[in-house]
């Protein structure tokens, strides 16, 4: 099963500036989200960002935010579960994008992201991981994660493997030479 940008949507879990932090390589794991962002936003595929509980963790981080770059105000959706899908206004704004296909990144991945990968596979959406796009706090919560959402059915891959899938075969094409300079 190949990505179509017709079909797919990205999912950005709480990257937010009080936990960020206390990741294991979060700054690699955000600049990896920002890059799905920027060829989201190239490709003309909508994005959803959510934080969880802002008064107390914090805004997005500056990285998030910005990867939505000029003429497009960053907009987030608050939630209070750990699942996106437990959020009424999160399940409302993906039904209405109509999409099928989620590209899902965030933190933490033994948390938030693994609940919202599962929900969002019961509700009859296909859903891939962008694993070098997430992260936890100890690799011990992260790597069983991953292997239970994959069991599950969730298809691993990455920022780069994502983006091109997106590309349709077109290498002619501007968008190529955007997500190029991107992944490099």
């Amino acid at each position: 099963m190949l990505l179509n940008k017709k079909e797919t949507i990205l999912v950005v879990v709480d990257f937010q500036e009080r936990i960020v932090p206390a990741m294991r390589e979060g700054a690699s794991a955000v600049a990896e989200a920002a890059k799905l962002i920027k060829g989201f936003r190239a490709l003309g595929c909508p994005v959803l960002v959510t934080q969880q509980y802002t008064k107390g963790l914090g805004e997005s981080v500056p990285e998030i935010k910005e990867a939505f770059g000029d003429g497009m105000e960053f907009a987030h959706i608050e939630k209070s579960a750990f699942s996106v899908m437990g959020d009424q206004g999160f399940v409302e704004e993906l039904a209405r994008q109509g999409k099928k296909t989620v590209v899902l990144c965030g933190i933490e991945a033994h948390v938030c992201v693994l609940q919202s990968a599962l929900d969002m596979q019961e509700a009859g959406y296909d859903v891939f991981l962008a694993t070098d796009a997430i992260s936890s706090r100890k690799e011990r919560d992260e790597k069983p994660a991953i292997k239970r959402m994959i069991q599950a059915g969730i298809v691993p891959t990455t920022v780069e493997s994502a983006l091109f899938e997106l590309l349709d075969n077109d290498s002619k094409s501007e968008t190529f030479k955007t997500i190029s300079r991107l992944i490099r």
